[in-house]
């Protein structure tokens, strides 16, 4: 999987109208949760980053403040797993971290975690800690997609009385692939649940060939009474790669419902019983809609990334959006973003769930964002396009011995929200945009789905997206749809087998993956000037706005400012490069930090106007959230930066409110 990796290249407020009539009649509707309360890792089960509190509205957002922060103390700048010469370790921990949090409130307590995995709880009104579990990961562990813990779950056990121990259960699955379960009131590991309340995740995979290899970095899913995880692989390194296998755990005991291997339907199962290498795996978070009795899975591709040329192919369920049963794991749907993927296009963020009105129907859907900055807006039930998707073609002439796909999907509508083309060299100063120019030149590009070559292929849109983890948000009573993306361009150059260690030993400033089973390594990179600002047109980040009834771009503006980060100073804003994800209020504002620039920001949503930002302490690499307690509507957003991003590293959770 592509982990994201991105690098540094580097108003005041208006009166606007506050929560339209017609939110005001389907707020209770579309939320699907308590008036208080963010109990699931996007919000509710269908991943909307939507909250029904209006307390802030555009009128007194300027007003914010920080009401309250906590600090964990788990920070590491590691030793890059992907560059392991770089430099000295710089912490105790072998891999660095990245503060991706979104918290979840539950029944009064705001639930979380840390890079390291500790799970805490903490009062919501004050940050006042109220308990910390530390499941004591491994420090030594090259975690290949970094110290990551994006989201806890909680779950109530109906047949347990009021106030039994692990009545209410927090679920957390762990780096070093263990889904553990809590008692959500004191922290204790629950002791029905698998053994001492641990469930080992890597029995029946592909072993590990180092500590860190696989993991799980996204919250589990729960829905009915299952708790379900996949994982993170490095499927870079080796065609078999531990396999991506998806399974379903008893929320009570912690036994093994159902498992979801992700081989072709016509593969033959390993004869040794174990789950299939190297298939694709799913990293990003999954969306339930438990009446339908629907689990939403994104998936990523099989390993490895860039050349699978004469192996067994295994992506018939690669890059792609699946259905699945959610009491039994059998698949209802299918649907490909990318066909036969050679470009780590892998699905990155989770799918959302939401209700449109368009061409006078009402379409319970699911929209799908992508690295291509693609949304796939699908009818949930069936998988079928609401709009409709074309096939159309692309480069077909790759590496020698791989078979591409003549065509690859695109939706009709909406638009992409990345362009389409990549413009001439670009760079801040004439030297700089000719060294652009001249790097470009030698490589090879022939648009979307360049192929990989020895040549060196630009890779457009880039693998850290487009979109990526943090997903989109959608107010359902307005009909809009809210993305941040970034445009950033990458090289891939494929390194013949018998070149790949010598390359390895003397390369540090790119990654070299080995791909070992196949006939090339891999080298990535980002496309970049030799003042380190991307060689592609600005923006590099971008929020946008689409009219869900119509499927129309309804606003897109540069996300983020140069002026904070660039090498020289810049007097106008480029947009920069983003990780994380947008929220939205009924009240009509978006809340975002993801940009490198270390803001957390406010905007108009019928607009896209900058109503309010407030500087963070630490890069804000994460999705917020909101709630109300105490009669006071919170905000809430990790910030601790993201080593591999080059942000400010940190170990906050900030809570944002108006004064009281």
């Amino acid at each position: 999987m592509c982990y994201a990796e991105t690098m540094r290249p580097t108003l005041r407020l208006r009166k606007s109208r506050s929560v339209t009539a017609l939110g005001l009649l389907l707020l209770a509707a579309s939320a699907a949760h308590g008036a208080g309360d963010w109990p699931e890792y996007g919000g509710d089960a269908g991943g909307q980053r939507y909250t029904t509190q209006t307390q802030i509205t555009p009128e007194n957002v300027g007003d914010l403040e920080v009401a309250w922060t906590w600090r964990h103390g788990d920070v590491s700048g590691g030793v890059s797993f992907r560059d392991p010469g770089r430099s000295e370790k710089k912490s105790e921990w072998a891999t660095e971290s990245a503060f991706e949090l979104t918290p979840i409130l539950s029944e009064g307590t705001l639930y979380g975690c840390t890079p390291m995995n500790r799970v805490f709880a903490l009062d919501p009104e004050n940050g006042a800690k109220r308990w910390i579990f530390d499941p004591q990961i491994p420090k030594d562990g090259r975690y290949a997609n970094a110290l990551v813990c994006r989201g806890v779950s909680a779950w109530t056990d109906p047949r347990r009385d009021e106030g039994a121990v692990c009545r209410r259960r927090i679920f957390t699955a762990t780096a070093d692939a263990r889904l553990i379960a809590l008692d959500a009131a004191s922290g204790r590991k629950c002791p029905d649940f698998g053994v001492d309340g641990e469930v080992a995740l890597k029995k029946d995979i592909r072993p590990e060939r180092w500590l860190g290899e696989y993991q799980v970095t996204s919250a589990p899913t729960v829905v009915h009474d299952l708790v379900v995880v996949g994982s993170a692989v490095s499927d870079g390194v080796r065609v078999d790669a531990p396999s991506g296998v998806v399974r379903a755990f008893d929320a009570r005991t912690g036994a093994v419902r159902w498992a979801w291997d992700l081989r072709p339907p016509d593969a033959p199962a390993p004869e040794d019983g174990s789950y299939t290498p190297g298939t694709p795996n799913v990293w990003a978070p999954m969306s339930a809609d438990p009446e339908k009795d629907l689990l939403f899975v994104p998936t990523g591709n099989p390993s490895p990334d860039y050349y699978r040329g004469g192996i067994p192919q295994k992506d018939y369920y690669g890059s792609s959006l699946v259905a699945l049963r959610a009491s039994t794991g059998r698949v209802v749907w299918r649907f490909q973003t990318v066909h036969h993927d050679l470009w780590d296009y892998d699905v990155p963020a989770q799918p959302t769930l939401t209700r449109l009105r368009t061409g006078g129907r009402e379409i319970d859907a699911v929209i799908q964002p992508t690295k291509m900055g693609l949304l796939f807006v699908l009818e949930r039930v069936t998988g079928r396009p609401v709009w409709g998707v074309e096939e159309r073609p692309v480069p077909g002439d790759g590496a020698p011995g791989e078979v591409l796909s003549p065509t690859q999907p695109y939706p009709v509508k909406p638009p992409p929200l990345l362009p389409t083309e990549l413009g001439p060299g670009w760079g801040l100063t004439p030297f700089d945009r000719g060294a652009c120019r001249k790097k470009m030149a030698a490589l090879r590009y022939d648009g979307w789905y360049t192929p990989p070559t020895t040549q060196g292929s630009i890779m457009y849109p880039g693998n850290g997206g487009g979109s990526n983890w943090g997903g989109v948000a959608v107010d359902p009573g307005r009909q809009i749809l809210v993305a941040n993306v970034m445009d950033v361009a990458w090289v891939v150059t494929l390194i013949p087998r018998d070149q790949v260690e010598r390359v390895q030993a003397v390369t540090h400033d790119a990654e070299i993956a080995p791909q070992a089973g196949t006939a090339y390594g891999m080298r990535r990179e980002v496309l970049v000037s030799p003042l380190g600002v991307p060689c592609n047109p600005p923006p590099w980040g971008m929020l946008a706005a689409v009219d869900l009834a119509s499927g129309d771009i309804k606003w897109q503006i540069p996300f983020g400012t140069t002026r904070d980060i660039a090498p020289i100073p810049i007097p106008w804003n480029l947009g920069v490069p983003n990780i994380g994800g947008p929220m939205v209020t009924a009240s009509g504002l978006v809340f975002i930090g993801a940009a490198m620039d270390n803001y957390l920001r406010a905007y108009d949503v019928d607009t896209g106007e900058e109503l309010w930002k407030g500087r963070l302490p630490a890069g804000g690499q994460a999705t917020p959230m909101s709630y109300s307690v105490g009669g006071r509507q919170f905000v809430v957003i990790a910030a601790g930066g993201h080593s591999r991003a080059g942000t400010t590293l940190g170990d906050y959770v900030i809570a944002y409110a108006l004064p009281e």
